[in-house]
């Protein structure tokens, strides 16, 4: 059985960097699978349509075999075989409260802790990171970063998005200060942390400046931010 893996992007992926497939064709690799089976989960936006269609847009043109599952209509019939069944389980960004809500109800974070630890990779952005950790910020609730819980398959908070967007460096760092969210990891946009088992095995980029950062409180009251070592993905990676 093959080591639990996840890989947290801080953004980046088939949504945001169409023009750049180093992330997810890192993630393919991983599987060493010729016809690796990937399946997209977006609940996050709502099981939105359009996001789904891009999804088998860029996935449908790599050696993988795409599905998404959508159960925001109700648990799918079969859902845990359908899940257990894949190589990749790859979640989308969007509201990450109503997420993790939504898979609650309907037993899938469960599901998803049995696929980990059977060796499925696990993998996404935004709230799609977030979700593997124990807490993270997030806007769910609005333009205000708030904590929100995560399934908590990995130790610790994570931040994605944090040289994307103006908030979202301060925010974390005031909410670790502030003993709102516990030390964590934080992902700038094409930076992608990668876990086996719960322990951080490297960092790689789909961008040449993207990088990860390890973010705690120290004994000052303070916060310090580390940069994580970052290897940047070519085209022959």
């Amino acid at each position: 059985m093959a080591e639990p893996c996840i890989v947290a992007m801080g953004g980046g992926g088939f949504s945001m960097e169409p023009n750049n497939p180093l992330l997810d064709d890192y993630v393919l690799k991983l599987t060493r699978k010729a016809d690796p089976r990937v399946c997209f989960v977006p609940t996050a936006s709502g099981d939105a349509t359009a996001y789904t269609v891009n999804f088998y847009s860029s996935f449908t043109r790599k050696k993988c075999r795409p599905s998404h599952l959508a159960i925001l209509q109700g648990r799918p019939v079969e859902m845990e075989q359908f899940v257990l069944g894949q190589d990749v389980i790859y979640v989308g960004g969007g509201n990450t409260a109503t997420m993790m809500a939504s898979w609650r109800v309907l037993g899938l974070d469960e599901i998803l802790r049995k696929a980990w630890l059977q060796g499925v990779i696990l993998t996404g952005l935004s709230a799609g990171s977030i979700c593997w950790f124990e807490s993270g910020p997030s806007d769910s609730w609005g333009a205000e970063l708030r904590p929100v819980s995560g399934l908590g398959f990995l130790p610790g908070s994570h931040c994605p998005h944090y040289d994307g967007e103006a908030d979202r460096r301060p925010s974390y760092q005031r909410l670790i200060q502030d003993g709102l969210l516990p030390d964590g990891y934080a992902a700038d946009d094409g930076a992608a942390l990668v876990f086996r088992g719960t322990s951080l095995d490297e960092v790689v980029s789909s961008r040449p400046q993207a990088q990860a950062w390890r973010v705690e409180r120290n004994s000052d009251g303070g916060v310090t931010e580390s940069a994580l070592p970052t290897r940047f993905l070519s085209a022959n990676t």
